[in-house]
C-alpha cells in the first residue's frame, strides 16, 4: 500500500521529534536536556530531525491507515520512503503479508463422494508369484555379491537369469531369513503385499479427497507460506543427503542445477503443500478438532529425546499441528 502524510502533520511530529532529541542530548556547555532547540538543530541538522519525524509519522499513522483499510497483516510492515522535507508531504510505502483467505467447499459432501471400498484387499497367485520371483533373483543377486562380483555386475547377472535357474525359496531359505517353513514365509509374503495394496488404496483415497477439496475452495495466501513449504523441502532433502553421506552441494553438482533452479522445480509442490495446511487447519477450527493433550505430549516428550537440540516449544508446536492435520484428515474419511 501506498499512503501519505500531510506537510502539516509532518510539521507537527517534527516539533515532536525535536523535543525528544532535546531531552537526550549532550551538548557542551549545556545540562543534559536543557539545550535550546537552535543548539540541537546545530548540532544534530535538520535532516536528523526530519528523520526521527517522518519514524515517528509513520509509526503512528500505519496502523490507523491499515485498520482503516481493514488490511489483516501477518508481520511487521516493510516500510520504504524518499527523504523528508521540510515543508513537504511526506510519500511512503507498506508491504506486508496479508493473512491466508480459506473459503471452504462443503466437505462434508465431498468426502461422502469418496466411500472407503468394502471389499477386502486381495492379492492374486500372479502377483504373489511375481513377488517370489522378484525375491529369488535378489537372493541370486546376493549370492553373486558373496562371490565377490561387483553389485553392479551382480544386479546385472541376476536380472538375466531364466526363471527355471534362480535359487529355489525352500525350507532351507525361509529359516535362513527367520522362518519355519517356505510356506509360512510365503504366507507372509502374500500378507505384507496385502497390507502394502490396502495402504496403497488408503492413500489413493486420502489424496482424492484432498485434491477435490482443493479443486472446490478458494484459498489465497502470503507467498511467504510458499516460502516455508520451499525452505522445509531443502531442509528435509539436505537431512536425507547428509544421513547418506552427502551433501545439498554435491547433489546440485550432480544433477546439474542451482539451489535456485531446483527450488523453482518445486514451486508447485510447495504451492499444494502451503494450501493443504490452510484447508486442513480452517475444517479444524470449524470443527474443533484437536489432538489429544495426552498423545500430544507423549509424542513430544518421544521427540525430545530424537530432538535434544530442538527448542521444546517450536517442537511441541509442530507436533501439534502434525496430529491435528491427521485428526482431521481421519475425520473426513469417517463422514458417512
Amino acid at each position: 500500500m501506498e499512503a501519505e502524510i500531510s506537510a502539516e502533520d509532518l510539521e507537527k511530529y517534527r516539533t515532536q521529534a525535536l523535543k525528544e532529541i532535546q531531552k537526550t542530548a549532550s551538548i557542551a556547555g549545556f545540562r543534559p536536556g536543557h539545550a535550546p532547540e537552535s543548539e540541537i538543530l546545530r548540532v544534530h541538522g535538520e535532516q536528523a530531525v526530519l528523520r526521527r519525524a517522518a519514524e515517528n509519522a509513520i509509526q503512528h499513522e500505519l496502523p490507523e491507515i491499515l485498520a482503516a483499510e481493514k488490511l489483516p497483516i501477518v508481520e511487521t510492515p516493510r516500510v520504504t520512503t524518499e527523504p523528508p522535507e521540510a515543508g513537504r508531504s511526506l510519500s511512503f510505502s507498506a508491504r506486508a503479508a496479508l493473512a491466508p483467505e480459506v473459503e471452504l467447499s462443503d466437505y462434508k459432501s465431498i468426502a461422502r463422494n469418496f466411500p472407503a471400498s468394502k471389499e477386502e484387499v486381495q492379492v492374486s497367485d500372479e502377483e504373489h508369484g511375481q513377488a517370489l520371483t522378484h525375491l529369488r533373483r535378489e537372493r541370486a543377486r546376493i549370492e553373486f555379491v558373496e562371490k565377490g562380483k561387483p553389485p553392479g555386475e551382480a544386479a546385472e547377472e541376476s536380472h538375466k537369469m531364466e526363471e527355471k535357474d534362480l535359487p529355489v525359496l525352500d525350507d532351507a531359505f525361509a529359516k535362513s531369513v527367520g522362518y519355519e517353513t517356505a510356506d509360512a514365509f510365503h504366507s507372509t509374503v502374500r500378507e505384507n503385499m496385502k497390507m502394502e495394496k490396502s495402504r496403497m488404496e488408503f492413500e489413493k483415497r486420502r489424496a482424492a479427497i484432498l485434491d477435490e477439496l482443493l479443486a472446490q475452495s478458494k484459498i489465497k495466501y502470503p507467498a511467504i507460506l510458499r516460502e516455508y513449504e520451499l525452505d522445509d523441502i531443502e531442509a528435509r532433502l539436505s537431512h536425507d543427503l547428509s544421513r547418506a553421506g552427502s551433501s545439498l552441494d554435491a547433489y546440485l553438482t550432480n544433477v546439474k542445477k542451482t539451489r535456485d533452479e531446483l527450488r523453482a522445480e518445486w514451486k508447485d509442490a510447495a504451492d499444494k503443500r502451503a494450501r493443504t495446511r490452510l484447508l486442513l487447519s480452517e475444517i479444524a477450527r470449524k470443527e474443533n478438532i484437536e489432538p489429544n493433550a495426552e498423545d500430544l505430549q507423549r509424542e513430544v516428550e518421544v521427540a525430545k529425546k530424537h530432538y535434544k537440540d530442538a527448542n521444546p516449544e517450536n517442537l511441541r508446536t509442530h507436533i501439534a499441528h502434525a496430529m491435528r492435520n491427521e485428526a482431521t484428515l481421519k475425520f473426513l474419511e469417517n463422514i458417512e
